[in-house]
């Protein structure tokens, strides 16, 4: 896999298993808030629910990377859609807001935290060199694929009323789903750069960590976990709470298309763009148009429902610059031997975010209202790219050296 080439078999059919697990994992995630209400849960509820459960995946990252390094990111891969079928299925057993639905919605985190980590893993070795950030973001590019029609299909499934029988066949329909994209990965064949081999002790990830560690990359990771909470944790409750159902077509597919659909289309455009003009500078420029876009929230009302169009692509965009530039800037600090290390690593940064911002966030929704959340995430990824800028300047001014 050395040579310049990327888009090969075995890349073609990681995309398309990409494609197939963003589609269910979408349908689900977005629309359980949905679940958690029908058993009577309010916004603070969902958000320690889904924070609660992502500490399972926190945990288990460390051993997660160390796994894929030992017995190789298709076997891993594999695996987490095991447990993440699991995880769906177990939710036709859960009839309240007691542990069972704690440990349901800790299984999807775990299976999907497996499914992203072990792909992100698997396209790193198969990337040529200077073309990682290409390489995570075209894989990028199949998680907007199933963010655009993810929810709608889950829509399709969940009518105004939402009753049991309805979430049920979401699940089970979504385990079924899951069979092809799991099928694809019997096409893919281990990277030739695949080490297979590997310490799965925890202190050996402390060690992999501590002498590789990305610096100030490691908090913007941290805060797009932080952002990420408003589309996959919030935005159906925001939607319902706000009253933004309106007539016609629906304010959550609504979103959902313009985020990922822009997001996509940018993705594919400039997935180059990265390499070329440089990975912290469009990494801050996605940053910044983050931070706007959760501000345009508040142009969001129940008499204009219609503007969540506005935050939908100023977050889509934020998103498209973000993820695949911070991830490869991460990743650039951990060798192939260790990569699997290295990508748990950076999925910890975004499980932190999402823990803190889950609990943290639902809470402050809850009790000062939805404006100030976004707000608040607003000023924080602002904070953090500016922190992020200040400590890339000795590495812009080494660079103008050198091609002076």
């Amino acid at each position: 896999m050395s040579s310049e080439r990327l888009y090969s078999r075995n890349f073609n059919c990681a995309f398309l298993s990409q494609i197939g697990f963003s589609l269910v994992n979408t349908a689900l995630l977005a629309h359980y808030p949905r679940w958690i209400a029908h058993h009577g849960g309010q916004v603070d509820v969902a958000g320690w629910i889904t924070g609660t459960a992502s500490i399972a995946g926190l945990v288990l990252r460390p051993w997660i990377g160390q796994w894929i390094d030992r017995f190789g990111a298709r076997t891993i891969w594999i695996c987490g859609y095991v447990l993440f079928a699991i995880g769906a299925v177990s939710n036709l057993w859960i009839d309240d807001l007691g542990p069972a639905i704690y440990f349901a919605r800790s299984l999807l985190v775990v299976g999907s935290a497996v499914i992203f980590s072990s792909s992100l893993t698997y396209v790193t070795h198969l990337a040529p060199p200077g073309r990682k950030a290409e390489a995570i973001g075209t894989l990028g590019a199949a998680a907007f694929l199933g963010i655009v029609f993810g929810p709608f299909l889950g829509e399709l499934v969940l009518s105004a009323e939402r009753n049991r029988d309805e979430f049920e066949t979401l699940f089970v329909s979504g385990v079924v789903l899951l069979l092809l994209p799991a099928s694809m990965l019997t096409l893919v064949r281990p990277a030739d750069s695949e080490p297979g081999h590997g310490s799965t002790r925890f202190i050996e990830f402390l060690k992999t960590s501590r002498r590789h560690w990305p610096g100030t990359v490691a908090l913007m990771q941290v805060t797009f976990g932080l952002c990420t909470t408003v589309p996959f944790v919030f935005l159906t409750k925001f939607v319902d709470d706000m009253g933004l159902a309106g007539d016609g077509f629906s304010r959550v597919s609504l979103f959902y298309m313009c985020y990922a659909g822009w997001g996509l289309t940018l993705r594919i455009v400039f997935r180059r763009t990265p390499d070329r003009l440089g990975r912290r500078k469009v990494l801050l420029t996605g940053a910044v148009i983050m931070s706007l876009g959760m501000s345009s929230f508040l142009l969001v009302s129940p008499d204009r429902g219609h503007l969540i169009f506005i935050p939908a692509l100023l977050c889509g965009t934020g998103h498209s610059l973000m993820y695949h530039t911070c991830t490869s800037l991460f990743l650039d600090s951990f060798p192939a031997d260790v990569r699997g290390a290295g990508s748990g690593l950076s999925m910890v940064g975004l499980d932190i975010g999402m823990i803190g911002g889950a609990q943290v966030f639902g809470e402050v929704a809850h009790r000062f209202g939805y404006n100030l959340m976004f707000l608040v995430i607003a000023g924080i990824t602002l904070t953090s790219a500016s922190i992020y800028a200040f400590s890339s300047i000795p590495v812009w001014r080494e660079r103008r050296r050198e091609s002076a």
